[in-house]
């Protein structure tokens, strides 16, 4: 150890025994390394598991916010066309909401989140963004119930926009389907004439639409035409709607509050 300290003769005999010592450090180690790799691998494998069990929360949760956000965006469209609309009907309006809808065979009645306390009357007009839905039948302190124009037991004074041609039009129980009554068989109609409100029985305003005709039969031995219309109000879809006092009906009102205001 002397000599080799001084002289450095035994470093050839030094690297030679490394050398052979090597494979015997290897396989001492080994269980070492190998309890080490299956440690960190059973460790990484955990993180992993615990991230993605995270990533599937965090996804289920942006997935579910997406959702409210296409409802939000659906309900402030259909929002944005029923404000549109009472822009151009011109009159007082108010929007409701539907909260329960009749499931009676034949029967085709909604009710509203509006009633008394928001001056809702018997025979209020209730329309959509695209044309007439019913009207009032019952009112409530706080809601109402609306009878469709497709019920059976519902009648509407109509007339073809085209040329003035007055009818009534029936409920036939389908929310899609509306019967045209009264018209001769050589009446001016086409399909896809639209028909109006005639503003008749003065319930319903003139003008607002109510139906498109979608198919016209005509008999010789009957003496009236058997007129279809698909009303335009969405009758199965609307979720919100506007309730209407016509200009007829403030004015009665503030006729009334004067009198009372007077006495």
């Amino acid at each position: 150890m002397l000599v080799d300290h001084h002289q450095g003769h035994l470093k050839i005999i030094r690297s030679t025994l490394s050398t052979l010592v090597y494979p015997i450090q290897y396989v001492v180690n080994l269980p070492i390394e190998a309890t080490e790799w299956i440690s960190n691998s059973l460790v990484t494998h955990n993180s992993l598991l615990k991230e993605n069990d995270r990533l599937k929360q965090e996804r289920l949760l942006l997935s579910s916010k997406l959702q409210r956000y296409e409802v939000l965006e659906t309900e402030n469209r259909r929002l944005r066309e029923l404000l549109e609309s009472s822009f151009r009907i011109n009159d007082k309006v108010l929007v409701a909401e539907l909260i329960a809808v009749e499931l009676q065979s034949f029967r085709r009645q909604v009710v509203i989140n509006k009633g008394q306390r928001e001056g809702a009357y018997d025979g209020q007009p209730i329309v959509d963004s695209a044309g007439i839905m019913g009207q009032i039948v019952h009112v409530g302190p706080f809601s109402s119930t609306v009878l469709l124009i497709t019920d059976p037991n519902h009648a509407l004074p109509v007339q073809v926009n085209r040329n003035g041609l007055r009818a009534i039009a029936v409920g036939t129980g389908q929310n899609d389907k509306l019967l045209l009554e009264h018209l001769p068989n050589n009446a001016d109609i086409r399909v896809g004439d639209l028909i109006v409100s005639s503003g008749l029985g003065r319930r319903f305003p003139s003008g607002y639409p109510v139906g498109k005709i979608e198919k016209i039969s005509r008999d010789p031995g009957e003496p009236f035409a058997k007129v279809m219309i698909k009303p335009s109000a969405q009758l199965s879809q609307s979720r919100e709607v506007l309730m209407v006092w016509p200009y007829e009906k403030i004015n009665a009102i503030n006729k009334e509050a004067e009198e009372l205001a007077i006495k």
